[in-house]
């Protein structure tokens, strides 16, 4: 007889973010994708199945919605978080959303993004069960209320994602140059990604009147001159981290994600050179659609900072950024960092030829941040 785990292993394999795709979507990624590896066709089949029982709800959301829009529109300016990833910016989301003044992307918006409104309400202990106990990329737990990338959403609900680069692995180079950077889009292609993200936000917004929507999503690290031109009063938070670490630790990050989320056995990839030059390409965007930027709208910090004196950067950021309700949160950052304590990072090892490589390829950065080679695992 299988064992428990044993048995939410397999369901774990069954399910696939795409199941809260809608019909349509789901068709143009499969279709433009060529397919999938027969392994993987009952996640397909199942994720479809799923598209189409979930189309009353959908309707129920956008009737629900399209009721209440006036409401909140316009939307208050977000506040996006970005990095790129494995730079902590998911540490910093988890203490900015136990802020009630605060709104996030729960875990059933980012894997229902068509219908979490109606789904959650009817049956919302249901979702919660199914929840993952766990990150697949770390040892983040995963609760109803833990703040989730936008990405996996909106990967759901357009076929312009980075996302579907790790589902589809065979066209990963395409799907990361499309999801990233827009590359070979045409202007009624982007417009469709940007109407979806509106609707997307004005669910969020929906869902918490009154609070600030705050938006995690390394993605948006290299856009962020396009979500100016979104949300011309949006603020920004950069959090950035020890670049050697980043390298190791993305390797880690990509092994991880196609083996829980490729539908498609992954061809060979030279991870390293994918690596390094996203990265500089990244960070390069950063720097530049940054720039200029007035310091009560882009608030730069080291994760080290964060980890070692978590409240004071925290002070510092409501302080520049001109944000209010800082003592309000303050018992609720302490409260969560607290929980947090014990939590153990991976650790990984820095061998001289590959660290070499990084500093070759990343050293503008590593200068100007003030980063050396690791001697020890640490922030």
């Amino acid at each position: 007889m299988a064992s428990s785990e044993d048995q939410r292993k397999a369901r774990r394999r069954l399910s696939h973010p795409l199941s809260g795709a809608d019909p349509l979507t789901l068709l143009r990624v499969l279709f433009a994708n060529r397919g999938v590896s027969p392994g993987s066709l009952p996640q397909v089949t199942l994720a479809m199945l799923a598209s189409l029982l979930r189309l009353p709800f959908t309707l129920a959301d956008s009737v629900w919605v399209a009721a209440r829009r006036s409401s909140v529109e316009p939307i208050t300016p977000p506040i996006f978080i970005l990095g790129h990833w494995r730079s902590g910016t998911t540490h910093l989301y988890n203490i900015m959303s136990r802020a009630e003044h605060f709104h996030t992307v729960s875990p059933f918006a980012t894997a229902l993004p068509w219908d979490f409104l109606s789904l959650t309400r009817l049956f919302g202990p249901a979702l919660a069960k199914a929840l993952p106990e766990g990150r697949y990329i770390d040892n983040i737990p995963v609760a109803p209320d833990s703040p989730q990338e936008d990405e996996i959403g909106l990967a759901n609900m357009s076929p312009v994602s980075f996302y579907h680069g790790l589902y589809f692995p065979r066209r990963f180079a395409e799907n990361f140059e499309r999801g990233i950077y827009f590359e070979r889009l045409g202007e009624p292609q982007i417009a469709a990604w940007e109407r979806r993200q509106r609707y997307y936000y004005l669910k969020l917004q929906l869902e918490a009147p009154g609070a600030r929507l705050v938006i995690k999503n390394p993605v948006y690290t290299a856009r962020l001159k396009q979500l100016l031109r979104l949300w011309p009063e949006a603020k920004f938070i950069h959090i950035h981290r020890n670049p050697y670490k980043i390298f190791f630790s993305m390797r880690n990050f990509y092994h991880k994600l196609f083996d829980q989320l490729a539908l498609q056995k992954p061809p060979q990839i030279d991870l390293d050179a994918h690596i390094l030059e996203s990265y500089s390409r990244m960070m390069r965007a950063l720097e530049s659609d940054s720039a200029g930027l007035p310091a009560n709208r882009f608030y730069e910090m080291r994760f080290a900072d964060l980890q070692a004196q978590p409240m004071e950067q925290m002070a510092r950021l409501y302080g520049q950024l001109e944000l209010e309700g800082y003592a309000a949160a303050r018992p609720e950052y302490l409260s969560y960092l607290d929980s947090v304590r014990g939590y153990k990072k991976n650790v990984y090892l820095y061998p001289t030829a590959e660290t070499a490589r990084v500093g070759v390829a990343w050293g503008h950065f590593i200068a100007k941040w003030g980063y050396g080679v690791p001697s020890a695992e640490g922030p």
